[in-house]
């Protein structure tokens, strides 16, 4: 029975009965009314106030649950649905509500399906024309002024050297870029040779000493997911190098029974209380691309602890 209507009959049936017994009974109103019958009606006006407020309680406290749950919803952080406990038109809200949900993170998986699709296929062709135009014409700018320098005198020959010192440190950033942008080692290579390249190069070009502890034999997980836990420790040590200001991280690759688990651990300042970046958020989309539950928090001691655990159904093992 819908709510207005037990509460409806709840009413009608106090009032009725109120009314008969004035009618038909012996009770009655004085004027002035005496004490015993402003008891009688006091409680009785009582009675009724209670019944309906346990009926209004008891009726809406679903409503409270979903009110809560509507508050603190994270698309980013799937969470268990609502159980449609209510009667009627309560229970049949808290359902709509969760095949809402559905659609939501549906729609927004596919959006962000899309995003990251066209964003790596920018970064690959800004690679390749990083690689191939800029790289090859600065490849061709060092060549001319090497053989300059070979018909020149010894002392202009020195002078020379030095633009030829900025030129090749140019060039050898622009292929670092590349290889950041388009980590092509990890399609040659695999998941672990390429975090291996990855904590090397940013050791080498930071303060940050990055140790690796990666279980032997890793399988081959599908281009996909290797994709993702490449991009989230990639992520991972850039925000430890640029805002956590940390010294030491260490990057761990798990495959256990059904999964895998790839945990980025810094020694820096940690989070605080600033709020969630494009960086982690993007590491969230990233992560629910493939199914995997991505937690991001202090780091016992001291620092930040990135966490992705994805599962290995799809995976080839």
């Amino acid at each position: 029975m819908p709510l207005y209507r037990r509460i409806f009959l709840l009413n009608a049936v106090v009032l009725s009965a109120a009314t008969a017994l004035l009618l038909l009974g012996p009770v009655t109103v004085s004027a002035p009314a005496l004490f015993t019958e402003v008891v009688i009606l006091v409680g009785g006006l009582a009675v009724v106030l209670v019944a309906n407020a346990v009926l209004l309680r008891i009726g809406l406290a679903p409503l409270h649950r979903l009110s809560r749950t509507m508050t603190t919803i994270d698309l980013l952080r799937p969470a268990p649905r609502l159980t449609p406990r209510g009667r009627d038109e309560v229970a049949e809200l808290i359902r709509t509500f969760n095949a809402m949900l559905d659609r939501l993170e549906t729609e927004r998986g596919f959006s962000a399906a899309r995003a990251l699709s066209v964003q790596e296929a920018e970064r690959s062709r800004i690679a390749r024309e990083l690689h191939d135009e800029v790289g090859q014409s600065l490849t061709a700018v060092l060549l001319d002024l090497k053989r300059v320098s070979n018909s020149l005198p010894a002392a202009t020959r020195e002078e020379l050297r030095s633009a030829q010192e900025t030129t090749r440190s140019t060039l050898d950033e622009i292929r670092r870029i590349a290889r950041r942008l388009r980590p092509g080692v990890l399609e040659e290579l695999g998941l672990t040779s390429s975090l291996t390249a990855l904590s090397t190069e940013i050791t080498e070009h930071s303060d940050l000493t990055v140790l690796r502890r990666f279980d032997h034999a890793v399988p081959h997980l599908g281009d996909e997911i290797e994709l993702v836990l490449y991009r989230v420790a990639q992520e991972s040590l850039t925000n430890a190098v640029r805002h956590a200001r940390a010294l030491h991280a260490e990057v761990v690759l798990r495959t256990t029974v059904g999964q895998v688990e790839l945990r980025v651990r810094d020694d820096g300042r940690g989070l605080g209380d600033a709020a969630e970046g494009a960086g982690i958020t993007g590491m969230r989309e990233r992560a629910l691309l493939v199914g995997g539950r991505l937690t991001v928090g202090p780091a016992p001691g001291s620092g930040t602890e990135v966490r992705l655990v994805v599962p290995l159904d799809g995976a080839d093992r």
